[in-house]
């Protein structure tokens, strides 16, 4: 990379263009001065844009530019944001300014920085009279007439899954959808019977130098980059609707750190959901909808519902060392060592067969005395909730609690442990099972797929 800038202490971080021809969108980003960052997301088999969708094209590609901005601003955390295509709508510029802030809020922590009062997109003010005459707002858009059929991303482990099943018990038409190269996802997307869609995000090369050349460098809130992509892709091969596999717990944060919430699935929560869903409705199409279908439950009504799904045992795969874009991959799909690992282990527990449970894993974590630390942090004792995709602590209590009472589960290591040292320390009237099972009221599932909610909780 010529001309390289040292990333840390640069003042200004630049949205420099965003451009679609051929299947291909190009995001330019840019700090200070400094060449530009070129990131590419590649459609497959692209259909011309239908005229009556160019706007809606054109708005949900902005959206997808300053999402994924998200991925290279963190490099420097300047204190500017610089739009070249101009100030945003108040409605824009404040999803924009949540998701940089809570979706980075871990990068934040594991860095020690503080961005509260540090991100600020441009918003139109009231200085002229197109402005004054805007007031900030974007103009309303209305109904693009799309097909009703819903994209559903997969992941790879049981939740996707779930959803997708859920959608075919009602007839419903939808496409498996995935960002990226993984076999593992490919072979679980194949195994739904359902149509496919590969869509491929090629980070900038620039990026990967920065960080070799010190970049700050963490998590990022990669849901809402993908939910951009979807969002960009139902327009242009035409769906309206965009069901991720998001549970309730998304929305716990995993630990409050100076009157800050640090929520490693910030983007995977409802307030994510909610501000993209709205914002979708208003400035792409009002028929385009986002949500999660798995929002009323918690992640123990979902392994229950998997636990029924035994086609998938076989691919797939909750473990998170299978899709890191560098490093080692696990062997057999489960690592057995990560906290992923750990909270399906033990979510699937009180509701399969030990044995079926025993050759899903080709182990038993639970029966390992070297894995102890890894369960602790799951239920809270002694330690935080870890940072991953997993669900609340006092959902992991009321497995293991479930487990306790179980013959079969008593004598294992972890178990035994359980009862003897941490149990004592717990309210058991706080530990029962059937509470988690039970749906909530709140969502965001359009009328359209509503139905399938109530196929998921049996």
């Amino acid at each position: 990379m010529s001309n390289t800038i040292q990333p840390r202490p640069t003042k200004v971080f630049r949205f420099v263009r965003a451009s679609y021809a051929d299947g291909v969108a190009e995001l330019a980003y840019a700090f200070d001065d400094g060449e530009e960052m070129v990131e590419r997301i590649r459609f497959p088999n692209a259909p011309a844009i239908p005229a009556a969708r160019t706007m809606a094209f054109d708005a949900a590609l902005r959206l997808l530019h300053l999402v994924a901005g998200v991925s290279y601003y963190k490099a420097g955390v300047p204190p500017r944001i610089d739009v070249a295509a101009g100030p945003l709508d108040d409605a824009t510029a404040e999803l924009l300014d949540q998701l940089y802030l809570h979706g980075l809020a871990e990068f934040a922590y594991r860095n020690g920085l503080d961005l509260r009062g540090r991100i600020s997109f441009p918003r139109l003010g009231a200085g002229t009279e197109t402005e004054r005459s805007r007031g900030g707002e974007a103009p309303v858009v209305g109904a693009l007439d799309l097909p009703q059929r819903t994209l559903v991303p997969i992941g790879g482990g049981k939740d996707s899954l779930v959803a997708v099943e859920a959608i075919k018990a009602i007839g419903g038409e939808a496409t498996a959808v995935w960002v990226g190269n993984s076999a593992l996802i490919a072979a679980c997307a194949e195994r739904t019977g359902l149509p496919t869609l590969n869509i491929q995000r090629e980070l900038a090369p620039a990026l990967f130098e920065l960080n070799r050349l010190g970049a700050w460098n963490g998590h990022i809130p990669v849901t809402a980059v993908n939910s951009a992509i979807l969002a960009v892709a139902a327009i242009l091969y035409g769906y309206d609707s965009i069901a991720f596999a998001n549970e309730r717990s998304a929305s716990a944060a995993t630990l409050e750190y100076d009157g800050q919430q640090v929520n490693h699935q910030w983007s995977k929560g409802y307030a994510f959901e909610q501000l993209l869903g709205d914002w979708l409705h208003t400035h792409v199409a009002s028929d385009l909808d986002y949500c999660s279908l798995l929002r009323p439950y918690s992640e123990l009504a979902i392994t229950r519902a998997f636990a029924k799904l035994t086609p998938y045992f076989d691919v797939f795969s909750s473990c998170n060392r299978n899709f890191k874009l560098l490093g080692p991959k696990p062997a057999d799909r489960w690592c057995g060592q990560c906290p992923k690992c750990h909270f399906v282990f033990l979510a699937l527990a009180p509701f399969l067969p030990k044995p079926r449970l025993l050759s899903i894993f080709g182990r038993n974590l639970l029966d390992d005395e070297s894995q102890a630390a890894g369960f602790d942090a799951l239920l809270e004792y002694q330690d935080h909730k870890p940072f991953e995709c997993v669900g609340e602590g006092a959902e992991a209590r009321a497995a293991m609690y479930a487990l306790s009472q179980r013959p079969e589960w008593q004598e294992d290591a972890l178990v035994a442990r359980f009862r003897s040292e941490i149990l004592p320390q717990l309210d058991v009237s706080e530990l029962a099972l059937e509470p988690w099972l039970e749906p909530s009221a709140e969502h965001h599932v359009p009328a359209r797929l509503q139905p399938a909610l109530a196929t998921i909780g049996g």
